[in-house]
């Protein structure tokens, strides 16, 4: 152990305690122990403790006794043998032929010469107590008094040291408890008890001085008392820094005026914060290292801490709930649940703090307010503001507790409730399927990111479009039949996508209007579309409205009637387009459904092949034709029935005609052509005062235009002659002529002018006729579906649907022979299923139908038989 010199000593003495705390870095050596503690007590190992105890039992020195050493005369002492508590030092095997170590060669014992040796004489504990503590507790009250200091810090260690060496630690313990406990209930106790006045904070702020007081001043009592704490407390399993710390908390902390007002003041300051005041956030932290240090943070904080913000998150959750729109409640919520959270962990709390408060927040603000936050009304209001944010958000808030999927009644009956009115609404009825595709789209985009994908959500979102795609009602739009509109509607939109190609789509369906969205989704913001993509896309969209169509009988016949003209007219925009959409229903519904449609596509082939084919021959020949004719020969099965037109063919185009028919049935015998001449058309060369032009028009128009070759500019023909001159009837003579007098381009003119036709009018060539371009079509009236057809259209489909009905329940009647009423009705439900669901209905006026058929009756007890 080093000495200090006296005048280092006397210059210590000068500081103060304040001027020792900030020189922690560099301590003074005469207010400072020189070594560490721990550093003396390694080097005290256990035969230096007991010796040191052996000879505090044979008798006690003073002070002044233990560190002085007179200057006399050396004595001799014998050494030669060891002492009896010596401890017996191992011997080698071969230590038989060694001398022993106290021994000369010759046999005499070795002597040493010690100096300065002087036998210890006894002190009474007590005085060398007394003597020493006198000291100790002087300097003790300055430094609870935190007054200069005037004594050395090594030489009280020494002493207390010294003391328990003496076999005294219990004895300082104890006088050091009580001077500790003295001092708490005293003047430290009085300075907090007078914030006793003032506001929770206020007493809170003088617990914290005060902690922080006695801190710094154990800091100086653990120096002086170290050896105490390590070599006597610590075996106890209390030490002198748990010593400290429950006094404090049992005599101030624990007060029972004071307590109570200490943990308000720390909530207090919760609140100070969550109205949104500036938090004292020093303090706060000093709060919660005291609450932790002090080991009351559980018993005593953090209950209390619960449930004052219980109490808040109550009243916070009905208020909000009832002044604030959904919208903003679930934003408000989800705010008061980031700030709380924050709090907890920028202050560290414990982790069942955070727990906890996180169970009160979603107990109250979701679990409790559940009916709120599903509400029907605000989330309808929501979904038809299309508020992807604010769904998303509540969305996360529900599925905090796992109840996401109670938005379900809520979504699946909005979205039921507005694809209904818009496949009832008659006037956007040409929209039907543009607004279904919007919808479509925007609840896709709702699912995949506010909803997060959600399984459940996504089922009801399916079933929802599945409800409301196969309600059906008789009206005019049906022509009073029970055929499903949407199943026509797509097949109109499918053939408007095949005919004009990606310009056909509506701006607000294309790529680049959903571009942002499909950027993120695919994580690639310079995705460029080009119009097969486009065209691909929308084919994908329809067609994932088509498969929630039951019945595909409706959308079969118009689609077929469709595909018809684009191939006999050659309207189509990409044959790649034709056939990718065939694959894809060949895909959904099976080759049964698309085999027709295929043999569609073979006819037409085979067609080009039987022209190329007539052509050579005459080439062969070196003969030329009359004119440029191309005729496609079609199978009847595949195609779609169309009614006779009457009409008188020109001579030169009936010449052209049966030439062609006498090549193909000497080809094909035994075949039969029936001509459909109002599916032909042509191209019609015309000279108009102002240019010539090249026409596009159907066959009816063609003869009609050919009508006026030959007559003067001024010419008239009247409605009667026309009519008899083509041999058009009524109906058709007049779509014909409104179509070239009554359109945009009009090569001929109407007299008197107006939009319809009357058998009192008459017409004239259009000398005025002009258009940039060279050929003009004219026949897109061709393309068009008449109202007639329409209906019959519906017709054959109703028909052909009670057809279906009869069969499948004749099938079934022949397998089980005889059955009851509920069961025929359910199993034929089920057998037909696949063309789409019957009404009970519809299903009873079969049954009848059969029984008068003479194909099953009806037995007295309700049940049905079949006659074979």
């Amino acid at each position: 152990m080093s000495s200090v010199p006296s005048d280092r000593k006397r210059k210590s003495s000068t500081q103060s305690i304040r001027e020792l705390f900030t020189s922690q870095q560099k301590p003074n050596i005469g207010a400072t122990a020189p070594v560490s503690p721990a550093a003396k007590r390694s080097r005290v190992d256990a035969a230096g403790r007991d010796a040191s105890i052996e000879t505090a039992s044979k008798g006690t020195r003073s002070t002044k006794e233990m560190y002085h050493f007179p200057n006399k005369r050396a004595e001799v002492v014998e050494i030669s043998s060891s002492p009896e508590n010596s401890p017996a030092k191992p011997t080698p095997q071969n230590s038989a032929r060694k001398l022993t170590p106290n021994m000369h060669a010759n046999g005499a014992p070795k002597r040493m010469l010690v100096k300065n040796f002087k036998p210890a004489r006894k002190v009474d504990p007590k005085q060398f107590l007394d003597q020493v503590w006198a000291k100790v507790d002087k300097a003790m009250d300055t430094v609870l008094k935190q007054e200069k200091i005037d004594f050395s810090l090594e030489e009280l260690y020494r002493g207390v040291e010294n003391l328990c060496r003496q076999g005294l630690a219990k004895d300082v313990c104890e006088r050091l408890v009580a001077k500790c406990k003295g001092y708490i209930k005293g003047p430290l106790k009085e300075k907090v008890k007078e914030m006793l006045g003032r506001e929770s904070v206020d007493v809170l702020r003088g617990t914290l001085n005060a902690w922080a007081t006695w801190a710094d001043q154990m800091k100086y009592l653990h120096w002086i008392f170290c050896y105490l704490d390590r070599a006597y407390l610590l075996p106890k399993q209390q030490s002198l820094h748990d010593i400290s710390v429950d006094l404090f908390r049992s005599i101030i902390f624990e007060h029972q005026r004071l307590n109570p007002r200490i943990i308000d003041g720390a909530c207090d300051l919760i609140a100070i914060d969550r109205e949104g005041k500036d938090l004292d956030r020093d303090m706060f932290e000093k709060t919660v290292k005291m609450f932790h240090e002090m080991q009351v943070y559980s018993k005593y904080f953090e209950p209390r801490m619960l449930e004052l913000s219980q109490k808040y998150i109550l009243v916070w959750a009905n208020t909000s709930s009832e002044e604030k729109s959904l919208a903003e409640y679930v934003k408000s919520a989800r705010a008061l649940m980031e700030s709380e959270i924050d709090r907890v962990e920028m202050f560290r709390l414990d982790g069942s703090t955070k727990r906890d408060l996180l169970t009160l927040l979603e107990d109250h603000l979701i679990s409790r307010k559940e009916s709120r936050l599903v509400n029907q009304d605000e989330i309808a209001g929501l979904l038809e503001d299309n508020a992807v944010e604010d769904l998303e958000l509540l969305y996360n808030l529900l599925e905090r507790r796992r109840l996401g999927v109670k938005l379900r009644p809520a979504f699946t009956k909005w979205i039921e409730d507005t694809g209904t009115a818009i496949v009832f609404d008659e006037k956007e009825q040409d929209n039907m399927v543009v607004n279904l595709l919007t919808l479509k789209r925007q609840l896709d985009i709702v699912w995949k990111k506010s909803f997060h994908r959600d399984s459940d959500l996504g089922h009801g979102l399916r079933e929802s479009f599945e409800a409301f795609m196969n309600k059906t009602k008789k009206s005019s739009t049906t022509w009073n039949t029970d055929n499903s509109k949407p199943g026509e509607m797509i097949a109109k939109y499918v053939d408007m996508l095949l005919r004009g190609g990606a310009k056909a789509i509506p701006a607000q369906l294309t790529r680049k209007a959903e571009k942002p969205a499909v950027a993120e989704e695919e994580d690639n913001e310079d995705i460029v579309f080009d119009e097969d993509t486009e065209v691909n896309n929308q084919l994908d969209q329809v067609l994932d409205l088509f498969r929630f169509v039951h019945g595909k009988a409706v959308f079969e016949a118009f689609y077929k009637k469709d595909l018809a003209r684009r191939l006999l007219m050659g309207r189509s925009a990409s044959a790649d387009a034709e056939r990718s959409m065939l694959a894809r229903l060949k895909t959904e519904c099976g080759a049964g459904f698309t085999s027709n449609l295929e043999q569609m596509f073979k006819d037409i082939e085979l067609a080009r092949e039987e022209m190329a084919s007539y052509k050579a021959i005459y080439e062969e020949r070196n003969e030329k034709l009359s004119l440029d004719l191309n005729v496609n020969i079609l199978s009847a099965s595949a195609w779609p029935t169309y009614p006779d037109v009457p009409v008188i063919i020109p001579a030169q185009i009936k010449s052209a005609i049966d030439k062609f028919e006498t090549h193909y049935k000497s080809k094909h015998s035994g075949r039969k052509l029936d001509w459909k001449h109002a599916l032909a058309h042509c191209q019609v060369k015309a000279k108009f005062p102002r240019g010539n032009k090249e026409l596009v028009v159907s066959s009816f128009q063609a003869i009609v235009l050919l009508l006026f070759n030959g007559l003067k500019d001024d010419e008239h023909l009247d409605y009667n002659y026309l009519k008899e001159a083509t041999g058009l009837p009524p109906p058709e003579l007049n779509r014909t002529l409104q179509s070239l007098a009554c359109a945009k381009l009009r090569p001929l003119t109407k007299h008197p002018k107006s939009r319809d036709i009357s058998p009192t009018d008459t017409f004239t060539l259009n000398t005025h006729f002009s258009d940039p371009k060279y050929r003009i079509k004219i026949n897109t009236v061709q393309l068009k579906e008449t109202q007639q057809e329409n209906k019959e259209t519906h017709e054959r489909v109703a028909a052909d649907r009670n057809y279906e009905t009869q069969a499948a329940i004749v099938r079934i009647l022949k397998a089980r022979k005889k059955i009851a009423h509920s069961e025929l009705v359910a199993e034929t439900i089920r057998v037909t299923r696949s063309r789409g669901t019957l009404d009970v209905g519809g299903i009873k006026r079969n049954i009848d139908r059969l029984i008068e058929k003479e194909f099953l009756e009806r037995e007295d007890d309700g049940s049905y038989s079949y006659i074979a």
